[in-house]
């Protein structure tokens, strides 16, 4: 993914719907699966996969992950976005370089440290772990989650704040050196900051363009401040509903979100990227964001039905590259 960022044309990921129920009662795992099969045959660059353990009973994305990694052969596959400081991180650096091996170098780990919600706060103590100061804990997560990819065949110890061990020797090692790039996502200027000195790549929701580019000249002044030689890679993520009808998807993005979130459309959008229209809509759309920096765009369909979406939203790719 890291080069295929490198062309001149955006790329596109697709998000797998976990929050849907499969169409076939039984085979909702399978039927993940094979979404991020046919994502790869009509073209997507890559398959991200969200995580919330305990709040929507979304499976663990990094099996999803490994189930995608055995089935696929070319396209990009991502967590979007893993709750980092939730997992023990020698046993997350282990099982995400195992997954890069069975990738072949194919894997992204997009990280973010959860909203601050009373749903995200149960998660963190039925593990165990203190809600305050989970954002220090994400970032001492990806210190050490890189000092053990890039340490092959050496013991590593590290003594922090949220994390000590002694001696780890990671086996085996990621197919990709010195590991498998990480995002973060993150909007605010303290966010933003961090994901300008730590990461590399971003993956915000802004609202509108406007803030997009805002955010991006931050990134981009604390990457340079941090003295890195290039800045992370720009990432968008939105929820879309497709139609030739314009009210028709404007509506099935209102219903859906408010079921999912059990909260109204409005709130939602005041706070995230969401469209609603037809797909050259879609394409003017964006523009503006594309013109802000973006040059990955994470789509999330907003529909009932799964195969219905992806293959709508995919329709619509030859039109927005």
């Amino acid at each position: 993914m890291r080069a295929r960022l490198t062309e001149s044309r955006p790329t596109f990921g697709y998000l797998l719907p976990t929050f849907e129920a499969a169409d076939e009662p039984g085979r909702q795992l399978t039927s993940l699966v094979e979404l991020g099969v046919r994502a790869e045959e009509v073209g997507f660059d890559a398959v991200w996969v969200p995580d919330s353990p305990l709040v929507y009973g979304l499976p663990d994305p990094v099996v999803v992950l490994a189930a995608l990694a055995a089935a696929t052969r070319r396209v990009t596959l991502a967590t979007g976005m893993l709750l980092g400081a939730l997992r023990q991180p020698v046993l997350l650096a282990h099982s995400l370089a195992t997954v890069d091996r069975l990738a072949t170098g194919r894997l992204v780990v997009g990280l973010g440290s959860g909203f601050s919600a009373p749903e995200t706060e149960r998660q963190f103590a039925a593990v165990g772990v203190p809600f305050r100061g989970r954002v220090g804990r994400l970032t001492e997560t990806i210190t050490v989650l890189r000092s053990l990819w890039s340490s092959p065949g050496k013991p590593v110890s590290h003594a922090g704040r949220h994390i000590t061990f002694d001696g780890v020797t990671l086996s085996p090692t990621p197919h990709t050196p010195n590991g498998p790039p990480i995002w973060l996502a993150g909007a605010g200027e303290v966010a933003e900051r961090r994901v300008g000195r730590l990461a590399d790549g971003w993956l915000p929701y802004p609202p509108t363009a406007t803030n997009y580019a805002e955010g991006w000249a931050r990134v981009q002044t604390a990457a340079e401040a941090a003295g890195r030689a290039s800045p992370p890679t720009p990432g968008l993520y939105v929820t879309v509903a497709l139609d030739p009808s314009a009210d028709a998807a404007r509506h099935r993005l209102r219903t859906t979100i408010e079921r999912w979130y059990g909260r109204p459309f409005d709130a939602v959008s005041a706070r995230q990227a969401t469209f609603g229209g037809t797909p050259a809509d879609l394409r003017d759309w964006l523009a503006p964001y594309l013109r802000a920096g973006v040059r990955h765009v994470v789509l999330r369909a907003a529909d009932e039905r799964p195969r219905r979406a992806l293959e709508t939203v995919a329709a619509a790719l030859p039109l927005l590259t």
